[in-house]
């Protein structure tokens, strides 16, 4: 059958992606965290086997594409992956998947990356689904520094952070300090008879957490730490961090703001870190810290439909 541009726009947008032989299509099947379930595997396989050509492919933001789908197949694809709580989707200029590291389970991880994915998810992926913006805007989460699936590369990234607790009481400045020896960072030294911790190189992964055989070091705060405005592809910008350590709670209202605050300033087919880089990263800052926004929130819903200019 023939396709109409105007068909394949439609498809697009609810997750069906034209394929290069130009009669089938992709499905892209959402996961919330990164994380399927057995069953929801089951279910994919069988997908990929009754409507697809066979196969299962991961997308770059953990979500999972299924090709050779025939156009007349697409509402079946979508009933069947339905029956174990999937979506198709993922497309267009609006929050796209959340991607998340596996810090949850990772021994190096310091915060629930699946579940706070999970709840960004639930809150910004489906609750602003209908939201246009001016361009796509991709969220990630980190566990750690090692900064595995690149947050700062990100509209907004987030990276799970462990500041020690340092009590300088509690240290007999040992000539071989247990924290110097642990830090990746060579962050901490002696000086004066004291281990000091440069807080200028420090980026609070927690390895040097009871590290200290005298206990000067015997816990750490969790905190979120955010940048803004990374992109990755065809221009590249690093993401801008934010000097704060913010709460969960924080860093999820954050992510609000931020969504709001690209909708209320962004100019269509401007990414994120474009807005931002025009009105200024202190200007940002300030309007962010501040729960203006926020205030302004259903005023900003309200607008005249932003015209999204995502492309690739």
């Amino acid at each position: 059958m023939d396709i109409t541009n105007e068909q394949r726009a439609k498809v697009k947008g609810q997750g069906f992606l034209s394929n290069k032989d130009g009669e089938h299509f992709s499905a892209r099947v959402i996961t919330e965290n990164g994380v399927l379930n057995h069953k929801q595997l089951k279910n994919l396989c069988e997908v990929a086997e009754k409507f697809g050509n066979g196969d299962v492919s991961f997308t770059s933001r953990l979500t999972l594409e299924i090709p050779g789908i025939k156009f007349s197949d697409i509402e079946n694809v979508k009933e069947y992956v339905a029956r174990e709580g999937m979506i198709t989707g993922g497309t267009g200029s609006k929050i796209r998947p959340i991607v998340a590291c596996k810090g949850t389970v990772c021994t190096f991880g310091l915060i629930d990356t699946q579940g706070l994915a999970t709840e960004i998810h639930n809150r910004f992926f489906k609750g602003y689904a209908d939201v246009a913006l001016p361009h796509k805007f991709k969220i990630a989460v980190g566990g750690c520094p090692n900064n595995c699936v690149k947050p700062n590369l990100n509209d907004l990234g987030i990276v799970g952070q462990k500041r020690p607790n340092y009590n300088t009481e509690l240290c007999k400045g040992c000539k071989k300090c247990s924290i110097i020896d642990t830090c990746p960072m060579n962050a901490a030294s002696i000086e004066n008879g004291k281990m000091v911790i440069d807080k200028s190189i420090c980026n609070n992964c927690g390895k040097c957490i009871s590290k200290c055989h005298f206990n000067a070091i015997p816990d750490g705060e969790v905190g979120y730490k955010i940048y803004l405005g990374g992109r990755w592809g065809k221009k590249i910008r690093m993401g801008s961090p934010l000097n704060n350590m913010f709460t969960k709670k924080e860093a999820l209202d954050l992510i609000e703001k931020a969504i709001l605050l690209y909708k209320d300033k962004g100019i269509s087919g401007e990414r994120f870190g474009e807005t931002i880089d025009r009105i200024g990263i202190e200007e940002v800052n300030n309007m962010l810290i501040s729960d203006d926004i926020l205030k302004r929130k259903e005023e900003i819903l309200g607008k005249a439909n932003t015209i999204g200019g995502a492309t690739c």
